[in-house]
């Protein structure tokens, strides 16, 4: 049974327009606290309780009390967060030994769209089969409880002090930051009040841009999908590099003091020389979209690598089934499970920055064994109901070009799984017939739906 409202990273869309509704995010608020009082074997007496963090977007709020009226109807506890990271949200679920955490999120999207997504009580992303136990509730409509069995809410005060707190930890005690000029973008997203003082606490001299959220400038051109304007930061400011993340803080993206981009694929790596060093990698898991020659150079350090599909909770799933400590993807979302169960951005900007230090090494010099296929990746917009996968016109040229490049290279055309949009990737060593492919597979694309509409 496929799911029918969760994506690859929850429930996601825009605000105001199926599912993400008032009327629909406290059922879902319902229907989810109903599934934690069915699967938790609490003592009697107690309730579950449930752990809300949000993002900077307006439409938080809204979402936020409908999610908190939701859960109490189903006899849940809930303990509100404010805005914090969605990787802070997943650790303070844990740490607080809380059986189930929310994000209020469209992580890099535009203001205008929110999301839901939910944290295990080990700090991980809900499998699917829990996703589908709680989408089968929603089927079931909304009741509630017995006045005598609602559920409370109450605020954390001191959840940004805590989280700073275990950022910091995930850095080596013997080492610190003094000395380095670093320019930080937080998207004017979740990490704008927290990622500053981690940086700075640890001896960093810290410029900061993307901290002044008013509610509809996250992501508005800045952050780890907008890396220009981290990178005009750092040759403003004369920065030794610069950290970007996104608007729910579990994205990376770097640049150095030329103002050289850094994606996932080459911040992954950096980790894994290491990890490497310090004798332990097995192994690195990255996604569908990894460059081959970031594969290539972890075979290159004599460790092994495979590909789960695209979204953080798959390559978890792999480093889990495989027993690996790395993986990520080249969007930027990285996961080390030597220090977090889940992607965070501000973690993983200090491994990169504890590696570069013990190496006593630039990111430029940490990453020169890297030789990246060009790759080039066209997303075209798709309308509703458009199945590009039973069309023979793209059936043929996708075929033609995989044939065409063979293994000099790779196509790859895939869903995104929160906007409506068909990927289309194509990558070889040529950078001129990499685009020529990739043109001719969206134009394709493109005139196939035309006739749709």
């Amino acid at each position: 049974m496929s799911r029918k409202y969760f994506g690859t990273d929850g429930v996601r869309g825009r605000v105001g327009d199926a599912p993400i509704t008032p009327d629909f995010v406290m059922r879902l608020g319902y229907a989810a606290g109903v599934t934690l009082v069915m699967r938790e074997q609490l003592p009697k007496g107690e309730r579950p309780t449930v752990l809300i963090g949000k993002d900077t977007r307006i439409s938080g709020y809204m979402l936020e009390a409908a999610l908190e009226a939701g859960f109490s109807a189903a006899g849940v506890d809930v303990i509100l967060a404010g805005p914090m990271p969605t990787p802070a949200v997943a650790y303070l679920t844990r740490a607080l030994r809380l059986q189930a955490g929310v994000v209020i999120s469209a992580s890099h999207n535009p203001f205008y769209d929110n999301g839901i997504k939910f944290f295990s009580a080990g700090g991980t992303k809900l499998p699917d089969a829990v996703e589908k136990e709680i989408e089968a509730h929603l089927d079931e409509g909304m009741g509630c409880v017995s006045s005598d069995r609602l559920g409370k809410a109450r605020r954390i005060e001191d959840a940004a002090g805590r989280y700073i707190e275990f950022c910091k930890s995930t850095f080596p005690n013997d080492l610190d930051l003094r000395g380095m000029k670093i320019a930080l973008d937080c998207a004017h997203g979740a990490a704008y009040h927290i990622a500053p003082k981690v940086l700075h606490e640890l001896g960093a001299e810290v410029v900061s841009v993307g901290v002044r959220p008013d509610g509809l400038n996250i992501n508005d051109g800045v952050g780890a999908t907008s890396p220009t304007h981290l990178r005009d930061a750092v040759l403003t400011h004369g920065a030794d590099l610069g950290i970007a993340l996104d608007g729910d803080g579990d994205r990376l993206v770097m640049v150095d003091s030329a103002g050289e981009i850094y994606d996932g694929d080459k911040l992954l790596y950096v980790i894994a020389v290491a990890m490497k060093a310090a004798n332990r990698l097995e192994g690195v898991v990255g996604t569908l979209m990894s460059n081959l020659g970031f594969e290539h150079a972890i075979g290159r350090l004599g460790a092994a690598f495979a590909r789960a599909k695209v979204g953080d909770r798959y390559v978890l799933e792999l480093m889990q089934e495989k027993g690996w400590r790395l993986g990520g993807e080249n969007s930027g979302h990285i996961i080390s499970l030597d220090h977090h169960t889940t992607g965070d951005g501000i973690v993983s900007a200090l491994q990169v920055l504890a590696a570069l230090r013990l190496r006593g090494v630039s990111l430029k010099q940490a990453c020169a064994d890297l030789v990246f296929y060009p790759q080039c990746l066209i997303n075209v917009r798709m309308p509703a109901g458009f199945d590009w996968r039973a069309d023979s016109r793209i059936a043929s040229v996708e075929k033609t070009t995989a044939e065409a490049l063979g293994e000099r290279g790779r196509v790859l055309l895939r869903p995104s799984g929160t906007e409506p949009l068909l990927r289309v990737m194509v990558e070889g060593r040529d950078a001129d017939e990499v685009s020529r492919y990739a043109t001719l597979l969206a134009d394709t694309v493109r005139a196939a739906f035309g006739e749709m509409v």
